[in-house]
């Protein structure tokens, strides 16, 4: 059946203004679904109907797609803004916090100052001190050196060491100079420790004391790598020997026989035994502890004795016969040779 108006069905003509709304509207929806969450929105409502209601508009819509399209049109979108303007009109006005930003001083730097340290020591008190000149020639007018005292942890100059701290001085247009000094305890209440900054001669005096050690308290030391090693146990306190008995060897050895005196005659005789319980001999020394023997340890292989070495030729190995001399003739007797004659 042929048309009077529009295009046939089909034949991919051109789409009038009602068919280009509707799309647009689908698109807006689908769109509206994936990014839109209707959980959040304050003026989305369900009634018991089954349908769904703007409570800003006060409109009805059968289902989500359509109230999505509704949010994205001009009506819903010009009561957002009265809404908006009501509220910050009727709203009570809050101060503002003051947020002042403070832009980093771009100076270009000439150098360190000059600076001389003085150590000193206090006998009548007992308190060292350090005083500090700093020389400003070049510094900028109308200000002043400040100091500031820095932890060890804060600074990545040197490795940690809680057995000191930084004094730094900085002032416009110097470099900053640091002093690294003990972390004693400051005493700031003393009138001595002072800060003085001479605007004529440009020089920054500053004198620290520190607070002097209790008597007895030694100074912190730095652990080692290893820890600190624990004390050593003390040596066990042996027992001593009962007065009442003498104590037998040890290891089960019997007693040594008592030595044999030689007598005038050249008889032997045995020394009586010592009767008197009052005076015991001396104990024996206790025996040398053996250490134990490791379950991995190899005794050395017993050593055999070297055979002799074969006799050379031409000598003999037996020792030499002692050549005995006949006995010399008895001596006459020289009474009986006279009496003979």
């Amino acid at each position: 059946m042929d048309r009077d108006w529009g295009s046939k069905p089909g034949s991919g003509g051109a789409a009038s203004a009602q068919n280009e709304a509707i799309d647009r509207r689908e698109r807006l929806r689908r769109l509206a679904l994936e990014t839109i969450d209707l959980a959040k929105d304050p003026y989305f409502m369900r009634n018991h109907l089954g349908s769904y209601e703007c409570k800003l508009c006060l409109t009805l819509h059968n289902n989500e797609g359509n109230y999505l399209a509704h949010t994205q049109g001009k009506r819903h979108q010009t009561n957002l803004a009265k809404r908006a303007a009501r509220e910050a009109k009727e709203a009570p006005a809050q101060p503002q916090p003051n947020k002042r930003k403070i832009a980093p001083k771009k100076t270009v730097k000439i150098g360190r100052p000059g600076y001389r340290v003085t150590k000193q020591y206090d006998p009548e008190t007992k308190q060292r001190s350090l005083l500090f000149q700093i020389e400003y020639p070049e510094i900028e007018d109308l200000t002043k050196p400040r100091i500031r005292y820095m932890s060890s942890y804060e600074q990545r100059v040197y490795a940690y060491d809680k057995l000191h701290q930084f004094l730094l001085f900085a002032a416009e247009p110097y470099e900053i100079i640091g002093f690294r000094i003990p972390s004693n305890e400051i005493d700031n209440v003393s009138s001595k420790s002072f800060t003085h900054w001479d605007p004529d001669s440009k020089m920054f005096t500053v004198q620290i004391y520190f607070r002097p050690r209790p008597t007895g308290v030694q100074p912190p030391q730095a652990v080692s790598a290893g820890g600190p090693q624990p004390p050593t146990a003390p040596p066990p306190v042996r027992p001593p020997p009962p007065q009442g008995s003498v104590p037998p060897p040890p290891g089960g050895v019997p007693p040594p026989p008592r030595p044999a005196l030689t007598t005038a005659n050249g008889s032997q005789s045995v020394a009586p035994a010592n009767t008197n319980t009052g005076q015991l001999p001396p104990p024996p020394a206790p025996p040398i502890p053996v250490p134990p023997v490791r379950a991995n340890f190899m005794p050395p292989p017993p050593q055999t004795a070297r055979p002799p070495p074969p006799p050379s030729q031409g000598f003999s190995l037996q020792p030499p016969q002692q050549l005995l001399r006949p006995p010399a003739p008895p001596m006459p007797n020289v009474n009986q040779t006279v009496m003979q004659q």
